[in-house]
């Protein structure tokens, strides 16, 4: 019984010290009343901002231990356009592929042992959203093309990076 309780106390003491060892990721909205395109009711508007910076900090997780990344989201123009309905049914996102692309500006800064290593701005676009292939499991999520886009800037902008 004691070795049981030992090995689970070193298990606990190593995944402590794995948290801990991970990267850090931080996203802040910047003047969200001046976003380009977001649900007009409160409890979707913030649905849709949580699900960005969820997603953004789940692909942090991808980032090497002790980096740090800070994301400033300045502007979001999700896919396609946004008619308003009636209070019952609420309002209704229409997807044509045309003009309607999702958008997202930002700045972000990378950082490992307080030291900047990486930071920019950026201006992410899909312009073809709707003639890529999704997978069937995404069909179903609403910011299935912006987690789309944001997948794609994050790894060619921090995971395809070669060091030097």
């Amino acid at each position: 019984m004691k070795s049981l309780i030992a090995k689970a106390a070193i298990a606990a003491v190593f995944a402590l010290g794995a948290g801990a060892a991970s990267a850090a990721v931080t996203v802040n909205y910047v003047n969200m009343d001046q976003f380009a395109d977001l649900p007009s009711t409160d409890w979707e508007r913030e649905e849709v901002l949580k699900g960005l910076a969820d997603y953004i900090k789940k692909l942090g997780a991808d980032l090497p231990a002790g980096q740090d990344l800070t994301i400033n989201i300045y502007n979001v123009d999700l896919a396609g356009r946004e008619y308003p309905g009636n209070r019952a049914s609420g309002d209704m996102r229409v997807l044509e592929g045309k003009s309607d692309w999702p958008l997202i500006e930002l700045q972000y800064s990378l950082s490992a042992n307080g030291q900047v290593i990486d930071s920019g701005t950026a201006q992410i676009n899909d312009v073809s959203y709707m003639n890529r292939m999704m997978k069937r499991s995404q069909e179903t999520d609403r910011l299935r093309y912006e987690k789309r886009m944001l997948q794609a800037w994050f790894k060619k902008t921090f995971l395809d990076k070669k060091p030097g």
